[in-house]
């Protein structure tokens, strides 16, 4: 689903829901980013996640120059949650109940 030089700077999570490949990328002092990690965590779902601002500016570069052109969002806001193949872009609880009732990958 990402580049390896991604996969090397996650995090993992582990849930009893594991159905998805949910991966966020979050601000360590974002509350929004804490929210939406309590919503996953809450649900027991399994997920991956990068604090943007922890890593080095490079990487950081790298990353979001991959988001921005594999998802095309209008723009990048924290949280950024890729459900599969789908992103949210913000704390949207809705829009990630459905995406993780969708059914598997």
């Amino acid at each position: 689903m990402f580049p390896e030089f991604i996969n090397d700077l996650f995090q993992e999570v582990e849930g009893k829901n594991d159905i998805h490949n949910v991966a966020v990328f979050a601000l360590s002092t974002c509350m929004w980013c804490k929210k939406a990690k309590n919503f996953l965590n809450e649900r027991g779902i399994k997920y991956r996640y990068i604090y943007v601002d922890q890593i080095d500016p490079s990487e950081k570069s790298k990353v979001l120059t991959y988001l921005r052109e594999n998802y095309k969002p209008e723009r990048i806001s924290y949280p950024f949650v890729v459900c599969d193949d789908e992103f949210v872009v913000g704390y949207n609880p809705g829009k990630y109940e459905e995406l993780i009732n969708q059914g598997g990958n």
